[in-house]
């Protein structure tokens, strides 16, 4: 069942804002650091979702798997000339 808000624009910086309701960005699929597109076509705005959501450092180092990547995620032997 399609989701709606009556929803107010408030000032974010330079910029306009509208915050998406947590039952609307469910209802669409949503998710925290989501990339979206957004489309404006006379008074109407689309937002679509435009690729997978970004991961954080620490939620790429929770996926980091030791033996897979054999050990350490960098060699820690000096092999240049950081050598002194």
């Amino acid at each position: 069942m399609p989701k709606t808000a009556n929803l107010t624009v408030q000032r974010w910086g330079n910029s306009l804002a509208v915050r998406i309701p947590a039952s609307v960005a469910r209802s669409a699929g949503f998710k925290l650091g989501q990339p979206v597109e957004i489309l404006a076509q006379d008074s109407s705005v689309l937002v679509t979702v435009a690729g997978e959501p970004r991961l954080s450092l620490t939620q790429k180092l929770a996926q980091f798997d030791p033996e897979l990547h054999r050990g350490e995620a960098m060699a820690t032997i000096p092999v240049g000339i950081e050598i002194v």
